[in-house]
């Protein structure tokens, strides 16, 4: 499957054209692979705009969707939930739709997701869950929250996934469907215009098919300009740190991770085994719910109250977590991570990157966490699994992205490279030598 780079270099050579490859996104949106992936579609609307598009653009009139807590003018921002279905429609773009427009994007439609984005599964009671992409035989989950937008791009339906990483919400899905997941520094790219989970944590961010790809959706996104240059993986310091990140590894993971290092030495990068003491610190740091349950809470609060029932049981009981934080524990909570982000950072000075499995676990069966009080354990355990390692770089206010890593025929694995803040340009520069020597 071309990416958006390939594909639009076809354009400009004449050899398709954006109303050709808009219909063949419409097609695959419409199939099955693509059952419960949209909460609205916009077909009409992407035809019209692909029609008249300028090939010349950054995205040469090619498809994209948005996650649906993003606003689009004229329609509500229901965030995967029932209980904002009819809310007051949006009266402009957010900022990242809009960029995404301006630069010849067509948006396809709202993509699905766990409600409100508040867990690193993909199921969703109201809407139904996609399926991973990449087992026709079993479905399993999607990875969340960003679900709907992962599954867009990894079957063929659009070339940016547009989502949010709060603690892992677009990196997780992009590990389990075997694409391209990069959340940049938070400060980076606009939040104004989607609906907030966590204000400290929030990341607006997108999955593509490649990291040449996920770059020009962060320039576009963040309106800046990527300086990742061409230096050999030789020239970079790398280091995997071995506590904490590989607790609970399946067999599938670890192997896939070392099949990964092998090629990555095996062209030349230099890589370091060090411990991180600081990461079992982030339990005692978080043991009063964390910024997710405090910040999601006061938002809530009032919904919750009108339209408790309406919610997802397993959300509201999140949420809920953040009723009992007191003010101190919050204030608390700030200067912790403050001083906590400083020791780290400290840490990973000597480094260029770090490298980690995205998540310990291969995508399990959507049944075995289907809604349902009798599966509530599961879920929550599945959950913590998925959302711990890329958790750790959002708590950084950090830097990261995962690439597909598995061989021909194994479910989907992520390679991890992240790194604290502003750190993305580097980032950004190991991973796409990091993509060449894993296709070696």
């Amino acid at each position: 499957m071309n990416d958006l780079h390939a594909t639009r270099l076809d354009l400009l050579a004449g050899g398709s054209d954006a109303r050709t490859e808009m219909e063949h996104a419409i097609d695959v949106a419409r199939s099955p692979a693509c059952a419960h992936v949209f909460t609205r579609t916009m077909f009409d609307e992407a035809r019209q705009a692909a029609a008249a598009s300028n090939s010349e653009s950054r995205l040469s009139g090619l498809p994209f969707t948005a996650k649906d807590l993003f606003d689009i003018e004229g329609q509500p921002t229901p965030a995967g939930s029932a209980v904002l279905a009819h809310a007051p429609a949006a009266k402009a773009d957010s900022p990242a739709v809009a960029r995404l427009r301006a630069a010849g994007g067509v948006l396809t439609g709202r993509t699905n997701m766990t409600e409100f984005a508040f867990s690193g599964v993909g199921v969703n009671p109201h809407h139904g869950t996609p399926a991973n992409t990449s087992d026709a035989a079993t479905p399993r989950i999607p990875g969340g929250s960003s679900s709907g937008a992962a599954i867009s791009v990894a079957s063929g339906a659009a070339f940016i996934g547009l989502g949010s990483d709060t603690g892992g919400s677009i990196r997780i899905p992009a590990a389990l469907n075997g694409i391209v997941g990069f959340k940049n520094t938070a400060r980076l790219t606009p939040a104004a215009g989607a609906l907030p989970l966590s204000t400290t944590l929030d990341t607006v961010c997108a999955m593509t098919r490649s990291v040449r790809d996920a770059i020009t959706a962060h320039e576009i996104l963040a309106a800046r300009r990527v300086t990742a240059g061409n230096a050999p993986l030789a020239a970079y310091r790398l280091a995997v740190v071995k506590n904490v990140f590989f607790d609970g590894i399946e067999p599938a993971v670890a192997a896939a991770f070392e099949r990964s290092l092998k090629a990555l030495r095996t062209a030349g990068a230099r890589i370091v085994e060090i411990e991180l003491p600081e990461l079992a610190e982030l339990a005692a740091i978080n043991a009063t719910g964390g910024f997710s349950a405090a910040e999601s809470y006061a938002w809530h609060r009032l919904l919750l109250e009108r339209s408790g029932a309406g919610y997802d049981p397993r959300v509201a009981q999140r949420i809920l977590r953040g009723a009992t934080m007191k003010a101190h524990e919050y204030i608390d909570l700030i200067h912790a991570r403050r001083d906590w982000i400083a020791r780290v950072e400290t840490a990973l000075a000597p480094f260029d990157a770090v490298l980690s499995p995205t998540v310990p676990i291969t995508a399990p069966s959507i049944a075995s966490v289907a809604p349902g009080a009798e599966r509530d354990e599961e879920f929550f355990r599945v959950n913590a699994l998925l959302l711990r390692n890329p958790s750790i770089v959002n708590m950084l206010d950090g830097c990261a992205i995962s690439l597909p890593c598995h061989a021909a025929g194994e479910l989907p694995v992520g390679l991890m490279l992240w790194h604290a803040a502003l750190h993305d340009n580097a980032i950004l520069a190991v991973a796409l030598q990091t993509e060449r020597a894993l296709q070696e």
